[in-house]
């Protein structure tokens, strides 16, 4: 009897860490298509983003309920809550990650009809692929419950700030040299910021990972270097 509770106690745990799994690899496709769709001005792959984030928070919503009927059932103790926490932490980062996503997307939806200097948007581009191979990594780090690869994105989190800041002050610079650039720049910055912002969270990941692995919370100041905020702009009269 004690070692079917045990059996299916294994049972719900696998479930549960495969559904983070799932909801991790939608997530990043959602990311992916979104600034295709930005890239390409692809409305209709806007448009696909948009409807499919509706199902990653859905399944948000069936990890959180299952996570909560284990501790009710099974009362957990030390790893096995660990397991159950990271589950609905990481599950939290990747349900604002789709959002982040589809804000993205409805941002391509109102560009449609604009003229698109590539020069402008290839910025963005650079970043979001520095992004989704972050997000990439540690979604495999989780499966993997590999610290060590957590830890290096978790490191790695400065270097999008500096894109950030980088293309924030590029974006500005084309605003003041010439107006009709503004409509599409201001959006670009925003694509950019939901980025910026979807790189935040799989830094989150990172962070939940190594508690989870190891128990302990990171103590060390995560290595923000995004000076944005700090820019000042003069623009002409």
């Amino acid at each position: 009897m004690t070692e079917h509770i045990v059996s299916s106690f294994d049972t719900d745990l696998k479930e549960l860490g495969r559904s983070v799994v799932e909801m991790g690899g939608q997530s990043e496709r959602l990311v992916a298509d979104s600034v295709q769709a930005l890239v390409k001005r692809d409305s209709e792959l806007a448009q696909k983003v948009i409807v499919l984030d509706g199902p990653v928070d859905l399944l948000q919503r069936e990890i959180e309920e299952k996570a909560v009927l284990i501790i009710a059932r099974r009362q957990p103790l030390a790893g096995d809550l660990r397991e159950i926490v990271a589950a609905m932490r990481i599950a939290n980062d990747l349900e604002r990650i789709g959002d982040l996503a589809k804000n993205t997307a409805k941002r391509v939806l109102a560009l449609t009809g604009e003229f698109h200097p590539q020069k402008l948007v290839r910025g963005v581009e650079h970043m979001s692929n520095i992004v989704l191979e972050q997000l990439k990594v540690v979604l495999d780090a989780y499966a993997t419950r590999d610290e060590v690869r957590a830890l290096e994105v978790w490191q790695r989190d400065g270097e999008v700030d500096v894109l950030y800041t980088s293309l924030f002050r590029e974006l500005l610079t084309y605003m003041m040299e010439d107006p009709r650039n503004i409509s599409l720049c201001t959006h670009l910055l925003f694509c950019a910021k939901n980025i910026e912002r979807i790189g935040d969270h799989a830094t989150n990941i990172a962070e939940t990972i190594h508690y989870l692995v190891t128990g302990q919370l990171l103590t060390e100041e995560r290595p923000k270097q995004d000076t944005s905020s700090l820019t000042s702009v003069a623009f002409p009269a």
